[in-house]
């Protein structure tokens, strides 16, 4: 027994000693495990930079949703608060805005002067490194250019006005396009004389009134014998051409629907595309929302007739999009200016709302459309109140429609509406020399 005890203490010495040898001392025994690695913390998400956009056009707002998408799937940290308000409402509404400091990061700039004064009054970024802009054409840019030669908005669209017609009703009375004023007077009379309302008209509201004499104007006079005179101080709005338009346009006036003074620009809108009035004097940005109206109307437009046998179409280039001076997203809202110089966004831009693109190289799949487009480039003359006489206090572009207004209701003859627009021109128009 003594000598098994013997031998057993000896091989339990040596397991010790085993143990002992691979284990480490009995202070490293006694220290705790070595700490793992922790996984490194995610970093929080970051909440999206929103930026607010204000527009005029309440009617453009589901085709928005669609550009908006388009920028925020390019730029998945940026969202886009669109706004759009009442256009006979925008200009006060954004005016107040901006001289509060309350004013969104992106803004709707009416064309030519009237939203270049914003940039002279401090209230928009210069867009000298938007790179896109180098592919517009110099005289879209003009429009979106103020008096220190920097372009402060990214032109949209480029606008037409055209006479918009029912084909159906005019299938049924057996009438095809006039092809001269005396003609467009014996459809609206034929029109008329079967209990058709032959024009959708009102002028309640004055851009309607200086739109539409900008469509009837232009076929009293050649471009070349009038407009450019005109700018140069050779001729005036009291030019018996200039007041012959004013005169037709009264002369037109026999042929607009019952207490068309009361009308404004939804009512006339409804009589047309509900086809109970024969045609719509009204701009190419009205083409989508009359699509949209009535899928089912027989929609077509002539261009103005001309007293030499021609025709003509007025065009202009439409609003642009500007970036507020005091926004604190900047660097955020110069992507957005980027994005509308690509060819990606006039592609959408201009097929979802039915419009000529600004920038070239675009294709359009509406005939109308592309109609109006192939015009614009050959038979076009300018929108003089819009491009070229949007200036004064008042302008002579608000003048002529407040003329108009007196005018239909036989407050003042054509004679004394051309006084009144040169009156207002005088005040501030230097001719070009």
């Amino acid at each position: 027994m003594k000598k098994w005890l013997t031998s057993m203490g000896s091989m339990l010495l040596m397991s010790s000693l085993v143990l002992s040898g691979c284990g480490g001392s009995s202070n490293e025994a006694s220290q705790p495990p070595a700490e793992q690695p922790k996984p490194e913390a995610t970093a929080p998400a970051k909440d999206p930079v929103v930026l607010s956009m204000h527009s005029w056009r309440v009617e453009d707002t589901e085709g928005y949703k669609k550009v908006i998408a388009a920028f925020e799937a390019e730029n998945p940290g940026i969202k886009i608060d669109f706004k759009p308000f009442k256009a006979t409402e925008y200009n006060t509404i954004l005016n107040t805005a901006l001289q509060s400091d309350t004013g969104p990061d992106i803004m709707q700039l009416r064309p030519y002067r009237a939203g270049m004064t914003l940039a002279e009054a401090g209230y928009l970024e210069p867009l000298d490194g938007v790179g896109g802009l180098k592919d517009f054409a110099p005289d879209v840019l003009a429009a979106a250019t103020a008096n220190d030669g920097k372009v402060y908005g990214v032109p949209l669209s480029l606008n037409s006005t055209q006479i918009y017609y029912n084909k159906k009703i005019f299938e049924a009375n057996g009438l095809t396009e006039p092809k001269s004023w005396d003609e467009l007077i014996t459809v609206a009379k034929t029109l008329k004389d079967k209990g058709v309302t032959p024009f959708a008209f009102g002028s309640k509201e004055g851009w309607l009134l200086s739109l539409s004499h900008g469509v009837i104007a232009p076929g009293t006079y050649n471009a070349g014998e009038f407009v450019d005179p005109l700018l140069k101080g050779e001729k005036n709005f009291k030019s018996p051409e200039f007041v012959k338009s004013l005169e037709r346009l009264k002369e037109l006036s026999a042929y607009f629907p019952d207490n068309f003074t009361g009308l404004d620009g939804n009512d006339i809108r409804t009589l047309f595309f509900t086809e109970k009035a024969a045609m719509y004097i009204q701009g190419s940005f009205e083409l989508e929302v009359l699509q949209k109206m009535n899928p089912d109307l027989a929609l077509d437009f002539f261009p103005m007739p001309t007293d030499n046998g021609q025709s003509v179409i007025t065009t202009w280039v439409d609003g642009s999009y500007g970036l507020n001076a005091k926004s604190g997203k900047k660097a955020e809202a110069m992507k957005f200016m980027e994005f509308m110089t690509t060819k990606s966004f006039a592609d959408v831009f201009a097929n979802e709302f039915k419009r000529i693109p600004a920038l070239p190289g675009v294709n359009v799949n509406d005939p109308l459309v592309n109609k109006m487009a192939e015009l614009s480039q050959t038979v076009a003359s300018p929108y003089l109140m819009v491009v070229n006489f949007n200036q004064g206090e008042p302008t002579t572009k608000a003048t002529i429609e407040n003329a108009l207004q007196g005018m239909f209701l036989g407050q003042l003859t054509p004679e004394q509406v051309a006084e009144e627009v040169q009156k207002a021109t005088d005040t501030w128009f230097q001719p070009k020399k």
